[in-house]
């Protein structure tokens, strides 16, 4: 029954590549704009275990009609919200069966998965909202933001600060001049929260009943079954995710990315704690170089370096923030300093609670006057659901005419693919480079044919009658086949991405 639904799907697929868009009649109807903004979409959610949960809550406005996951017992609370919704275990089995009746996706898998739920969808005319970090790799980044464009879909990635009041008036802050031409910017998390730095399990697990192993490797290499991985902790997992970085990098670096018009770095340089070859490390430092921008009116936009710390470490104390005060969040969650030629702004992370540095500076400061809409209902903050409630409204407008969600894939592709080039260059530091990058390409300019790199596979330690004994075993790979392979995903036989339009 599965290869017979997946032979469906992928004749559904060619059908669209060939020009046959197979879409439910109200989806057309949004394209002719013939759909009230009152009339409700029918969304279907797709990892609904964990944040999706969230997500579905904030668009409960709407009618969920259909819930899938790999995981039923722990997606059991999120079908209980929704008793009416149909239920599944693998996205192309729902959208070969129920598909017509689906009007826009909620994608909220692992980070190795969402590039090939999302493609897939918007080549059969669906609308999507898909969590951050948007892909597992830059080609996949690419491919998203080209075929949003080709199909004209409402798109949306879940990085929820990016429709806040405070990433807006950084930007404003910086548009109009406030610390002038911003050369240097630092950004941390306090993240990774769950476990890294570790190598593969080699116990044997049974699977659990309610899950399906095989769905949820999906594209990624096989390999058997562990708790390690699911739920939750696989974000510390190469094969499954992309760490601290990819984490909370589409949030902190959000306000960076939009305020200095950022597009492909130059080069890049990671170094990191001990790193393997299955899990990322427990902290590591990541630097960007970009090049000039196009001026705006009120201000340069010179070459500039952004510098990103996670697991603890943090960038110097800035001058003028007060002896014993917290950088950044109030939390302690992280924050960005940007600094320029007259002065430094601070945040928290999402770019909340931005303030100039000394603080003494905010005494006589006149706000810039807003130039950038602001989204309703936002200024109950990241966790408002205002996000998820500004890409409903996009849904229900007609393309020709439609105002795109600030977190659409033109917008979100290209800064996720900033995202994930951090994780190619901590995977790739024993090359012990900066990293050229040609974006246009996306390809290493400076790594060679003959280049290695050497990962740790196993780290042991042990003490024998009272001496230390190391035991670091390392394996060598081709570093310029390892890049591309990080650049662009080898998907395991029988998983595919539609063609870069």
């Amino acid at each position: 029954m599965k290869n017979l639904n997946r032979r469906h799907f992928v004749k559904n697929t060619m059908a669209v590549a060939a020009g046959i868009t197979i879409v439910p009649s109200t989806v057309l109807g949004k394209a002719f704009g013939h759909v009230a903004p009152s009339d409700k979409l029918n969304i279907a959610g797709v990892g609904i275990g964990g944040m999706g949960r969230n997500n579905l809550r904030n668009m409960s406005s709407e009618n969920i009609v259909a819930l899938c996951d790999v995981d039923w017992d722990y997606a059991g609370n999120t079908f209980n919200d929704y008793p009416d919704a149909k239920r599944y275990k693998d996205w192309r089995i729902m959208f070969d069966e129920f598909g017509k009746s689906i009007d826009a996706v909620l994608i909220a898998t692992p980070d190795h998965s969402h590039a090939g739920i999302t493609a897939h969808a918007m080549t059969l005319g669906k609308h999507v909202y898909t969590q951050k970090p948007l892909t597992h790799s830059v080609y996949e980044s690419r491919l998203l933001t080209k075929l949003a464009e080709k199909y004209k879909v409402a798109t949306q990635m879940g990085n929820q600060g990016n429709s806040g009041d405070d990433i807006r008036r950084v930007c404003e802050w910086i548009w109009a001049g406030t610390i002038g031409e911003v050369k240097e910017v630092h950004a941390w998390t306090d993240r990774p929260i769950w476990p890294q730095g570790l190598e593969r399990p080699t116990e044997l697990m049974k699977t659990p009943r309610t899950l399906d192993w095989d769905l949820f490797l999906g594209s990624a290499p096989e390999r058997p079954y562990n708790s390690v991985y699911t739920p939750w902790n696989w974000r510390g997992w190469w094969d499954y995710g992309t760490g601290a970085l990819g984490d909370m990098a589409c949030h902190v670096l959000d306000p960076v990315f939009w305020a200095l018009k950022l597009k492909y770095p130059s080069n890049i340089e990671a170094s990191s704690t001990l790193i393997n070859n299955e899990s990322a490390p427990h902290a590591e430092i990541v630097e960007y170089t970009f090049p000039a921008r196009e001026n705006l009116p009120l201000v340069g936009m010179p070459e500039v370096k952004v510098t990103w710390y996670d697991g603890g470490m943090l960038p110097n104390r800035p001058e003028g923030l007060p002896e014993g005060e917290i950088m950044g969040s109030k939390d302690s969650g992280g924050g960005l300093l940007f600094v320029g030629t007259k002065g430094t702004i601070m945040t928290g992370y999402y770019g909340m609670d931005p303030t100039l540095l000394p603080y003494t500076r905010m005494d006589d400061f006149k706000e810039p006057e807003p130039i950038i809409p602001r989204i309703p209902g936002s200024e109950g903050g990241p966790w408002s659901g205002a996000h998820e409630r500004d890409w409903i409204r996009a849904c229900k407008e007609s393309s020709e005419i439609r105002n795109e969600a600030s977190a659409n894939f033109q917008y979100s592709g290209p800064f996720n693919e900033m995202v994930v080039l951090g994780v190619l260059a901590v995977r790739l530091q024993d090359l012990k480079r900066s990293l050229l990058w040609d974006g246009e390409n996306m390809r290493f300019t400076n790594i060679s044919g003959s280049d290695m790199v050497h990962v740790v596979t196993s780290d042991k330690f042990s003490v024998i009658d009272g001496d230390p004994k190391f035991d670091r075993v390392y394996a060598e790979f081709n570093a310029k086949q390892m890049s591309e392979e990080m650049i662009k995903h080898n998907y395991r036989t029988g998983w595919f991405l539609p063609d870069m339009p």
